[in-house]
């Protein structure tokens, strides 16, 4: 097809796309969600007009803050709302567009994951370089949080020990790996599994991983550091944070980058820290999001692209086959079954 824009510039972009496949929220879960919960339709994919453009999506990233986006609770997040698509970042390949800013075949990231082709105005997309990383699906990775929480919140110093929770996830398998780089003496991290300890330590190069499954975690810390810690970072909240708080040496820092003991329904939001531990050592606790540090944004791509091609990092993620597999998945996410960054291929769906 040929599409105009309203000045008369045309744009040659050939696609037969018709209709596409998409994930609904049917319902709220009731606790752990079920595969009920979720609704997968084909829907037709309209005309675009001026200014648009037309993506046919390759990989979609699945994460456990998806299980709050699912709930009613009142956080400042855009949540998912019932009936509707589900939505979370994404990349994909432009098939048609109306805008001087994109053409097809150019690699774009955007937010409209959960579906086989995404569409709407030109400023949700992102243009990307495709020779930046030896894979695309970098483009995906959570890496700028552990690098914003290391750098910035967490002032990681030459030689100290941190501690990393949920070390095997997307998020903790980056943490780990940059506190090495970054100079760190010892790096400790907690995981789920027998499984996942061997991991964090076999490929992602901890020093010590910690199955907080067997037995008290607090327990366990202190056997492994019993100087203290001097950064943590936190992607877990829960017991393990509080067996952090006193495993802390006085002035730590601790840095709070997620939720998985809530947001995976293992323990109450409202299990709360030993103030007096943390007033008393005078630790500093800080909340962050990556883009509070524009300034590392900038610098990160290139320094991940560098550190992935000479071997230095390790790309860990879980890839899940086809958009049928997107619900699957992320269940076994929040059950705590898969490493890295879990993405949904989506490229079979096109051939």
């Amino acid at each position: 097809m040929t599409l105009t824009w309203a000045s008369g510039l045309s744009v040659a972009a050939v696609s037969t796309t018709r209709t596409s496949r998409q994930v609904l929220l049917a319902h709220r879960p009731q606790g752990t969600p079920v595969p009920a919960d979720f609704r997968l339709v084909e829907v037709d994919v309209p005309p675009l007009t001026e200014g648009q453009v037309l993506v046919r999506n390759t990989y979609l990233a699945l994460s456990a803050a998806m299980r709050t986006l699912m709930s009613d609770e009142d956080v400042p997040l855009p949540m998912y709302r019932v009936g509707e698509v589900l939505h979370g970042p994404a990349l994909g390949e432009v098939v048609a567009s109306t805008d001087p800013g994109f053409a097809p075949g150019d690699l774009v990231r955007h937010r409209s994951g959960w579906r086989e082709h995404a569409w709407g105005p030109a400023s949700g997309f992102l243009r990307l370089d495709p020779d930046l990383y030896p894979d695309p699906v970098a483009h995906l990775s959570s890496g700028l949080t552990a690098y914003a929480g290391l750098i910035a919140a967490g002032r990681l110093a030459a030689g100290e020990t941190v501690l990393v929770t949920s070390a095997a996830g997307s998020v903790g398998s980056v943490a780990g790996q940059l506190a090495r780089l970054l100079g760190a003496g010892r790096v400790i991290g907690t995981v789920g599994s027998a499984a996942k300890a061997d991991y964090a330590t076999g490929v992602l190069g901890y020093d010590q991983a910690l199955d907080y499954r067997r037995g008290p975690i607090g327990d366990a810390l202190g056997a492994a550091a019993p100087d203290g810690v001097d950064v943590v970072f936190d992607n877990v909240g829960g017991a393990q944070l509080r067996a952090a708080v006193h495993a802390a040496r006085p002035r730590a820092r601790i840095v709070i980058c997620g939720a998985l003991a809530h947001q995976a329904a293992h323990e109450p939001a409202s299990l709360t820290v030993d103030t007096m531990a943390v007033a008393g050592k005078r630790l500093t606790v800080t909340g962050f999001t990556a883009a509070d540090h524009p300034g590392l944004a900038a610098e990160w791509p290139a320094r991940f692209a560098a550190w992935l091609r000479d071997g230095s990092m390790h790309l860990a993620h879980t890839r899940l086959d086809g958009l049928d597999s997107a619900v699957p998945g992320l269940l076994d996410l929040l059950a705590g079954r898969h490493t890295g960054l879990v993405v949904v291929d989506l490229r079979n769906a096109y051939h």
